[in-house]
């Protein structure tokens, strides 16, 4: 019977755990935290993997929030808008403003 080490899993998390809070919570840079992977015990192919893998799910995460920024900034710019021409004898700028501000936030995020 073949035996595998089952913390096998557990140390690949905990890779991807220490190098996602290199990057994220301190703020270290690819380079750095490839780094201090390979001085944990990794070697330098598979730290380059982990960082790679860590990196793309950022990037992943910083999208999806510049997409709802996107869209709720869509909805408070035409919400405001919608609300002004209609006449009801207020003007929304507030929510106009805002929802300008925000969709274009998002807009600049999502293409840097």
């Amino acid at each position: 019977m073949e035996t595998t080490n089952p913390n096998s899993l557990e140390i690949s998390s905990q890779f991807y755990n220490y190098a996602a809070d290199l990057m994220v919570n301190q703020e270290k840079s690819a380079y750095e935290a490839k780094n201090a992977l390979i001085l944990q015990g990794l070697t330098p192919e598979n730290a380059a993997s982990v960082v790679e893998n860590v990196e793309d799910q950022i990037q992943e995460a910083n999208n999806s929030k510049a997409r709802k920024d996107m869209i709720y900034g869509a909805l408070w710019f035409a919400g405001g808008t919608i609300l002004t021409l209609s006449n009801i004898g207020f003007i929304f700028w507030g929510a106009i403003l805002f929802g300008g501000i925000q969709f274009f936030k998002g807009l600049i995020n999502l293409n840097s």
